[in-house]
């Protein structure tokens, strides 16, 4: 298939922008042609690869009308992915990405990364227009799935479940790696992903901190760079906020902030000797973590906050989940982690044999199938409508 993909794109640092970059490299392997459409925060700003064809002033409302003009003449696109999140497109609630969309005459498959159960009117429209024209939505959770069509809308035939695709990481061995950063000897914790508020990292200091007094070997490490966007706006504010916190609660000794954008091999190795992966995150409606399907991807044994990803991707044991964003029940829950071997192998087991099915190259063949379920076999075109049912989507299992 010949595939635009629409999104950030690196060298832009954030989430999306990274799942736009594996997402093209696994389709790639499965004999797709993707080229990308970049949205930027102003033009020029970033020296993007050769695979970026066009690029999106995300603010200037022109560039949308002007993409949409790109993508129906380009002979060479038969497919455009949209990579959905509020935040990343222009106007009040990314709302230009619907002009886009209006004048839009190929077929677009909708890849949700934000599905509010509780959505401003604002935000249900948006997402209930993309929805309804599009030739096939990606949902990376149940939940989320069954969202996008009660409440948004989008005809369920039409929907798949395909998770967050993850780095085939290679397998090391913790104690080889505390040996190489000068940690033998220590439990670690870790979080990672671009640092700023609504992470909940002041939750993982002080349930770090309640911990501190019983296990004072344990440290935590705070893994990646504050986000670009508010370093603009604000320096590094937040992170300064994060360690004055550390030093008033006495646990300089227990928190260490690795303050830079981690490869995937440094990621791999922080993870591969981590012996509890930390999400705090304190927002509930929370449809989708990359950082915790990393952490899944590498059988990490997991504690997290009750978010609406977290619940889901750790049940039926794959992890230990908070009652609420809470930093003494995280505390209580890791220590069920350090007082029990045992516990932490079950979980590690767990987390793998789910993980091990969310590599990229699974996830771009799933791509691929969905792309090839598209296609009306007698005339070769995509089409919209199609007798799918949730019997046929991809499982968690």
């Amino acid at each position: 298939m010949a595939v635009l993909n629409l999104g950030t794109y690196p060298p832009k640092q954030c989430g999306i922008a990274t799942f736009s970059m594996d997402l093209r490299n696994s389709l790639l392997i499965h004999g797709n042609e993707v080229k990308v459409m970049a949205v930027s925060e102003e033009k020029n700003k970033y020296e993007y690869p050769p695979e970026v064809v066009f690029e999106i002033d995300r603010q200037h409302r022109p560039d949308y009308f002007a993409a949409a003009s790109f993508i129906n003449s380009a002979a060479d696109v038969e497919l455009v992915i949209i990579q959905h999140e509020y935040g990343i497109f222009g106007g009040m609630d990314g709302e230009y990405i619907m002009d886009l969309v209006g004048m839009l005459l190929k077929p677009y498959v909708l890849v949700t990364h934000t599905v509010l159960p509780n959505p401003t009117r604002s935000c249900k429209n948006i997402l209930n227009y993309l929805a309804g024209r599009a030739s096939a939505v990606v949902s990376m959770t149940r939940n989320s799935m069954m969202l996008m069509s009660d409440l948004y809308e989008a005809p369920p035939e039409l929907i798949y479940l395909i998770a967050h695709g993850v780095p085939e990481f290679k397998v090391q061995d913790s104690d080889l790696l505390k040996n190489k950063y000068g940690l033998q000897g220590r439990d670690i914790i870790s979080t990672f992903g671009l640092i700023g508020p609504g992470k909940g990292l002041e939750l993982g200091i002080e349930a770090v901190a309640g911990l501190t007094e019983d296990y004072p070997r344990i440290i935590y490490l705070i893994l990646g760079r504050t986000h670009p966007m508010l370093v603009e706006y604000e320096g590094e504010k937040y992170r300064h906020m994060l360690e004055t916190m550390v030093s008033r609660l006495g646990i300089e000794d227990n928190v260490r902030f690795v303050n830079k954008y981690l490869s995937n091999e440094e990621l791999g190795e922080y993870l591969y000797m981590t012996d509890i992966y930390l999400s705090p995150y304190p927002n509930k409606d929370q449809a989708v973590s990359g950082t915790m399907a990393f952490a899944v991807g590498c059988g990490r044994a997991i504690v997290s906050t009750p978010y609406s990803y977290a619940a889901e991707t750790l049940a039926e044991g794959r992890g230990l989940v908070a009652n609420q964003a809470d930093p003494w029940e995280l505390a209580d829950l890791m220590e069920e982690i350090l007082q029990n071997p045992a516990l932490k192998q079950d979980l590690q087991r767990k987390a793998w044999k789910l993980g091990k099915n969310w590599t990229w190259p699974s996830v771009g063949r799933q791509y691929t199938d969905m792309f090839n379920s598209m296609l009306d076999v007698d005339s070769g075109l995509l089409w919209k409508d199609r007798n799918l049912s949730y019997a046929n989507l991809p499982t968690f299992s």
